[in-house]
């Protein structure tokens, strides 16, 4: 394993322990709005891990909100009983970078705790599909997403489901150029090394979307 990789898997891991301890804290619940999760979840990530820095936007979404695509920016909502709510982070620790995102449902909704279940699922049967390849587009892996999404039954609710991470910043292409996403319109070999002769090291997210019920799940880090 490469030392950037390490890096970047320690950076996850802390991300995950944040998690962890919002959830045994008990911050996720009914009446507090998305505004006051998000802040409780980045002063505690100052406080009892010392992250400082983000490296993209910081999101708390609940119930229909879930449904939104990263680059929404909907009404700030107050969390209500039986809600599905996402966190997605992207922290900086040590100079790298992690992506990870987890769904939570409050209560105990059959239906929301099946698409949490099918989203946990589904991004570890893509992680094992990815494995199997040593060349692969960024277009033909999203394809594999959508139809993964239809396969379990649920729409997609992403415009990528994925893109690289890396030291702070990570690597950076031109404008309109997809080849770091996984993305319809990138039709580059996600396999290809960087222009320093490194491996890239690519997030999957997975982003289901039930619309007959107006909720969403989300998981993201990582690709083993």
């Amino acid at each position: 394993m490469d030392n950037i990789r390490q890096s970047l898997l320690f950076a996850e891991q802390k991300t995950i322990e944040l998690f962890n301890t919002v959830e045994a804290l008990g911050l996720i619940v009914p009446g507090k709005y998305e505004s006051q999760l998000n802040d409780e979840v980045v002063e505690l990530a100052r406080d009892a891990f010392g992250i400082k820095e983000f490296w993209h936007k910081k999101i708390v979404r609940a119930g229909v909100n879930t449904m939104q695509p990263y680059g929404g920016n909907p009404p700030d909502v107050v969390i209500q009983d039986d809600d599905m709510v996402i966190l997605d982070f992207g922290i900086v620790f040590n100079g790298y970078e992690a992506d990870v995102a987890r769904s939570y449902v409050i209560g105990d909704s059959p239906l929301k705790l099946k698409l949490k279940m099918d989203v946990e699922a589904a991004w570890q049967e893509a992680n094992a599909w990815y494995a199997t390849h040593n060349s692969l587009t960024g277009a033909a892996f999203y394809k594999y997403v959508r139809d993964l999404a239809a396969r379990f039954g649920y729409s997609y609710g992403g415009e990528i489901a994925g893109h690289i991470v890396g030291p702070f910043p990570h690597e950076q292409l031109g404008e309109g150029n997809l080849g770091l996403d996984i993305h319809p319109d990138n039709h580059q070999d996600m396999f290809l090394k960087d222009p320093h002769g490194n491996d890239r090291h690519w997030i999957l997210e997975i982003h289901f979307i039930d619309k007959l019920n107006n909720i969403g799940c989300f998981t993201e880090q990582l690709l083993n």
